[in-house]
């Protein structure tokens, strides 16, 4: 087997076929990537994880400020370093044709992946 069947194995891919089962028994899927986008898709990706990451260390900050774990300085610099990391994150979406809105995962029942218009239910 090579290295190609056995990835495509490993994640249930087989060529669109007349009479081909995917691991569900249904249809095989063929898994598609358009070059034009690609590149677009990963920057969105990238940032999305980003995005994600600075919400969780936002949350986690403004936790500590609630219990009173730090001194205004710490405060201070905390603050100033979020606000800096959401106007770089506005910068990369600008430069690359993204809004925020755009690394929005949508993930079906679960629901979105960031909180919407600062909705403190998600992630």
């Amino acid at each position: 087997m090579t290295e190609g069947q056995a990835a495509a194995r490993a994640f249930g891919l087989a060529p669109a076929g007349a009479g081909e089962r995917g691991p569900g028994g249904g249809p095989a899927r063929r898994l598609e990537a358009d070059p034009d986008t690609v590149e677009r898709d990963l920057i969105k990706l990238v940032l999305t994880l980003v995005e994600l990451l600075r919400q969780l260390m936002e949350r986690s900050a403004l936790h500590r400020v609630d219990q009173g774990d730090l001194t205004e300085d710490e405060e201070e610099r905390i603050g100033l370093t979020l606000l800096t990391l959401q106007d770089r994150m506005a910068g990369l979406c600008e430069q690359h044709g993204l809004t925020m809105a755009d690394l929005n995962l949508d993930l079906g029942p679960l629901g979105t992946l960031l909180p919407r218009n600062g909705d403190g239910d998600a992630p």
